[in-house]
């Protein structure tokens, strides 16, 4: 297996502003404590798109995990939006077609493709509102999912669902739109194969890093400096410099950029049984889940 010489999160956000609270970079070198990236005035997340071009160019030799869901589920029903003729068969077609309704909202942001009067029907949405696709339920899982909440290794929800502060459909969306502004430029594993040089993008959840960092259950987010210190050492990563801010964003992407270090070494990770080659293809696989 590749060996990267640094790792690095991405704490995303779907909220449709121009600099959402939300954003989050941390990133962990082979060696010391992980580190926060900040520019003056924070994030955006046009800022994040040139940051992760910048280090295509570079081909830096690093592994960069998404807090974001690339695709939404596909195989339960053999089709993204089922019954919508535009529906794509590809994660790269998805991106686009979230690009093309979604185009000219400002920030990266996706409400036009939210507000669709085709894409609406698929998703359960403020107000009371649940399109007529949804599903029911807590919505339409991708197979990662299923799985992992079958084998109780996390408890992610559907990204159809865009309601209560678990959800992530809005995140998925603006990250599509990054994804598809990208273009390429970084593989994404494991539509891709890893590269023999350059930076490679993964999806992963946060909550994976937390329970490796001895966080239990309901209790996944940390906002101090003796609980982040905490998590680090367990991890058996240095703690970092004293932080300007202790807000759960900060301390995710942190904690599992010092994760990932560790865990990208785990070639059985990159291989998880039950990620069958159609899975991996169509609807991606959130790295860490076995």
């Amino acid at each position: 297996m590749r060996r990267f010489a640094a790792t690095a999160c991405i704490d995303w956000s779907g909220q449709a502003v121009a600099r959402p609270k939300g954003l989050a970079v941390g990133i962990a070198r082979e060696t010391g404590p992980p580190a926060l990236i900040e520019p003056d005035g924070g994030w955006t997340r046009g800022g994040i798109l040139d940051w992760l071009r910048s280090l295509a160019e570079a081909k830096a030799d690093i592994v960069i995990g998404l807090d974001l869901s690339p695709t939404f589920p596909f195989l339960d029903q053999g089709a993204y939006f089922p019954g919508w003729a535009q529906s794509p068969g590809d994660p790269r077609g998805l991106w686009g077609l979230v690009e093309r309704i979604a185009t000219n909202d400002p920030h990266l942001s996706a409400s036009s493709f939210v507000d669709h009067p085709e894409a609406s029907r698929y998703f359960r949405r403020h107000g009371a509102r649940e399109g007529v696709r949804f599903g029911g339920g807590i919505g339409r899982l991708r197979e990662v999912e299923r799985h992992q909440r079958a084998t109780g290794q996390a408890n992610s929800w559907s990204c159809f669902n865009l309601v209560g502060a678990g959800q992530v459909g809005k995140s998925s969306l603006t990250g599509m739109r990054m994804l598809h502004a990208l273009d390429g430029a970084i593989p994404f594993w494991p539509f891709d194969p890893i590269p023999e040089e350059g930076p490679l993008l993964i999806e992963i959840y946060t909550s994976l890093a937390a329970r490796a960092a001895g966080l239990g259950k309901g209790r996944s987010k940390v906002r101090d400096a003796e609980g982040l210190s905490a998590a680090l050492e367990t991890l058996g990563s240095p703690n970092c410099p004293p932080l300007l801010r202790y807000d759960d964003h900060a301390t995710d992407a942190l904690i599992a950029a010092a994760w990932l270090r560790e865990a990208v070494r785990d070639d059985s990770l990159w291989h998880p049984p039950a990620m069958a080659t159609e899975v991996a293809s169509i609807e991606g696989w959130t790295f860490g889940i076995r």
